[in-house]
């Protein structure tokens, strides 16, 4: 039998399919998907990416939806199993099946997995909230989990992990500024656990100018927005709303720092690398995996509160920007994201196949 360690694998990848893939705007986890769809392919990989039909890619594209359903995203959350279920029909086409959907189409996976005797990866996008950890909990023998953050693979517990992997990004596509303006940014859903609130007190306090760019198209999110966002608005404080990729990228790229006030357990952020992807510095509190993104006074600073926000602000020039885009070349490539998944499916298959 051909050794595994050099075997070039069949893999299905399965996306939500609220979003294209990759996403022109919002869209977190079909960004990451995409990197890691395309990388695959590079690497001479036979890779199925099961997305909405509007999505670009150079693998082969399979899809339920012409085109993505984010209008339908709040009040059809089962629509997802309708594509899940699909891509799971075919779960004998492959060797590993990698599912980055939700819950539904993870309880699908654990059958898969359970009755086919193959292996079907489940990388978590989350944080753990009760319903989740209990959840995954039931399936967690016949599912092997990827993590994308040390906290976020703590506070599961003991689920059949098969590696932590954290989140990437192509470096190339993030020019480098050692300059900047004297702005300060913020990027993220309109939502309390997002704190855009706390980014506007923060430049408020500060006198400084404050540019928000990020989602406001489902009832919560307009809710906060009405309530918390839109009341504070004025000359020095802006909102952008939804933004192409370029236009995000020349605002992370000319920011004096970028503010994360963080709210809830955070598995992760990408806005924290994409910002200092083009050495601009990231002022966060402390919450979920934070303190593993974020160099405490080499990439920005990380604070307890929104006190904590003004004084780090007040010192922002202390960092160096160089030091934050050398970070995220040296822990956030592609290279590295894409080799970490390679090694995951490899050792899924040994398991399946002593």
């Amino acid at each position: 039998m051909e050794e595994i360690a050099s075997r070039k694998l069949k893999i299905a990848i399965i996306s939500p399919p609220w979003f294209p893939v990759p996403p022109p705007g919002y869209g977190g986890i079909e960004m990451v998907v995409s990197l890691l769809t395309e990388g695959l392919c590079a690497k001479g990989h036979d890779v199925t990416l099961f997305a909405s039909g509007d999505s670009i890619t150079k693998a082969r594209l399979s899809s339920v939806f012409e085109k993505a359903i984010n209008k339908k995203m709040a009040k059809n959350v089962h629509l997802e199993n309708v594509q899940s279920l699909y891509a799971y029909g075919m779960a004998r086409e492959f060797d590993v099946l990698h599912d980055h959907d939700g819950y539904g189409s993870r309880l699908l996976g654990s059958l898969t997995s359970r009755l086919l005797k193959m292996p079907v990866v489940a990388t978590l996008h989350g944080p753990a909230d009760e319903y989740g950890k209990d959840f995954y909990a039931s399936v967690s023998s016949d599912l092997l989990f990827v993590a994308i953050s040390d906290f976020q693979r703590q506070s599961f517990g003991a689920l059949n992990f098969l590696a932590t992997i954290p989140n990437a990004i192509r470096i190339e596509n993030y020019s480098f500024s050692p300059i900047s303006d004297d702005y300060l940014l913020f990027v993220g859903r309109m939502s309390e656990e997002k704190g855009a609130h706390i980014a506007m007190a923060v430049a408020k306090k500060l006198g400084k100018k404050l540019i928000m760019i990020g989602k406001c198209s489902e009832d919560p999110e307009k809710a906060y927005f009405n309530e918390k966002v839109k009341p504070n608005l004025g000359k020095n404080i802006n909102y952008l709303g939804e933004v192409d990729q370029a236009t995000k990228l020349e605002l992370y790229r000319n920011a004096k720092c970028t503010l994360f006030p963080i709210q809830w357990p955070e598995p992760f952020g990408l806005v924290m690398i994409e910002s200092m992807a083009c050495g601009t510095p990231v002022v966060a509190i402390k919450n979920g995996s934070v303190p593993e993104v974020v160099k405490d006074g080499v990439t920005g600073y990380i604070v307890d509160d929104e006190g904590g926000m003004v004084e780090a602000v007040k010192k922002i020039g202390d960092i160096n920007r160089s030091d934050c885009r050398d970070l995220v070349i040296q822990q956030y490539n592609e290279e590295l994201f894409i080799d970490r998944h390679e090694r995951a499916y490899k050792s899924a298959l040994s398991i399946f196949e002593r």
